[in-house]
């Protein structure tokens, strides 16, 4: 008798306030929901939060399911598999459970325990709790994390590569665009460095071009954007996405002290202020957790705000002084820059719902956003508005993600074949010796 193929998944709370809609993510596979999960979803549905927010739509997808049929014997989904919602408590009947019976995750273990023993489908818990997963396989129970919106990070698209050639490809690059050769692929807007195969110090970079099939080497800078000048190729890459006005989407990853913050800032004033190409500089950055009060800290808004966007100010700051430095002559403020409509600095916390047309929106630590944030802050660009995500994967402060599964690393794999976007990931600091230093060894 051959095995069937047919899976049970019983899908903790945390995977579906994660994604709301992962019960239709199973593909012919069946999915029971124990019912400490709803009730957990019910304590989260006023939450003002991304999280309540997601609650209140499970509970919504769930309620137009049991319009089809009857939960408790399981409701047939597109897929082919089925939706069951479990109501019995399997950790109270279940004699030989040890651990804690009016823990949630516990009741939830028990009842993948108890369909493991009764089913003759394989039982799967699904789960982005560590803890879980290692109790659960600890009972004899196979787990797994939550993996649609998984990105392996080591094995992120970088956004560059090198291509070893003869010395007389490297002048055809100037003339008119270089043709790949037969087998090599190279992604939209990819950067690649020609390098001399008789001399290696020999290099050119370039980007591929998907609307001709050709790389084409970097344009050079009439002027370095408010004082600030790449310091190395992978800063240069970023100001060439940064510059270009046809590239809707940048996405810029890297360690802290890479400079991805302040050439993205620096790049948006330059086609805000000078080039005029759009209206406003509208800079960001998630208040951890995305959503919470800002109540408890003293003030009015913006004097709630300030600390969480200080960083952002201080870059501001930075840039402006540089610029004025580099013009010899008296600069803009940036209040002045703020007052004169040029600048705006803004929490993503009340971004749901707005239509922004026309601006250089800049999201910092972006690694803290979920794939779902990240989409809803691109869906609210409006025409002409061009978006610039920068963060790093190894640094976050959001307990719902981690770096294989942030929002950033997500918009990046999924986009690196669009040519309306461009992703570089910066690799060396350049903040200072010290900084660099503690971002390698510590």
């Amino acid at each position: 008798m051959v095995a069937s193929s047919k899976k049970v998944f019983v899908l903790d709370t945390n995977v579906l306030l994660h994604d709301p809609m992962a019960i239709f993510h199973f593909q012919e596979h069946d999915i029971v929901i124990p019912i400490v999960v709803i009730e957990e979803i019910d304590n989260f549905k006023k939450d003002q939060s991304e999280i309540g927010r997601n609650a209140r739509s499970v509970s919504r997808q769930i309620d137009k399911l049991r319009a089809l049929g009857t939960l408790s014997k399981g409701v047939t989904l597109e897929g082919g598999g089925s939706l069951k919602v479990d109501v019995t408590n399997h950790a109270q009947d279940n004699s030989l459970f040890v651990l804690d019976k009016h823990k949630a995750d516990n009741q939830i273990l028990g009842c993948a325990l108890e369909l493991y023993k009764f089913r003759k489908e394989k039982v799967v818990l699904v789960t982005k709790d560590t803890n879980l997963r290692i109790k659960a396989d600890a009972a004899g129970i196979l787990a797994e994390d939550y993996f649609t919106d998984r990105v392996e990070v080591d094995e992120l698209y970088p956004g560059t590569a090198s291509w070893s050639v003869d010395a007389s490809l490297i002048e055809m690059l100037y003339d008119g665009g270089l043709l790949p050769e037969e087998g090599d692929r190279f992604l939209a807007n990819q950067f690649v460095t020609l390098v001399d195969q008789a001399d290696e110090n020999h290099t050119a970079p370039g980007r591929f071009m998907a609307s001709d099939g050709r790389i084409h080497p970097l344009r050079r800078l009439d002027a370095v954007p408010w004082g600030v000048k790449p310091r190395n190729r992978e800063q240069q890459f970023a100001l060439d996405l940064l510059l270009d006005d046809s590239i809707q989407v940048v996405t810029l990853l890297g360690k802290a002290g890479t400079g991805k913050t302040l050439l993205a800032i620096a790049a948006g004033l330059q086609q805000v202020v000078d080039d005029e190409r759009y209206n406003k500089l509208l800079v960001s950055r998630p208040v951890m957790p995305m959503g919470r009060d800002l109540g408890f800290l003293p003030g009015d808004v913006e004097e709630k705000l300030r600390p969480y966007m200080q960083p952002i100010y201080d870059n501001l700051d930075y840039i402006v002084s540089a610029n004025t430095e580099m013009r010899r002559r008296t600069s803009m403020t940036v209040a002045q820059l703020e007052e004169g409509g040029y600048l705006a600095v803004e929490p993503l916390t009340y971004i749901r719902g707005r239509s922004i047309p026309n601006q250089y929106i800049i999201v910092d630590e972006a690694q803290n956003l979920t794939p779902h944030e990240v989409k809803t802050i691109l869906t609210r660009a409006g025409v002409g508005t061009k978006i610039v995500l920068t963060g790093d994967p190894y640094q976050i402060d959001n307990p719902y993600v981690d770096s294989n599964t942030n929002g950033l690393s997500f918009l990046a794999e999924h986009f690196k074949q669009v040519d309306v976007a461009g992703h570089v990931t910066l690799l060396k600091g350049e903040r200072s010796h010290l900084a660099e230093l503690a971002s390698n060894l510590l």
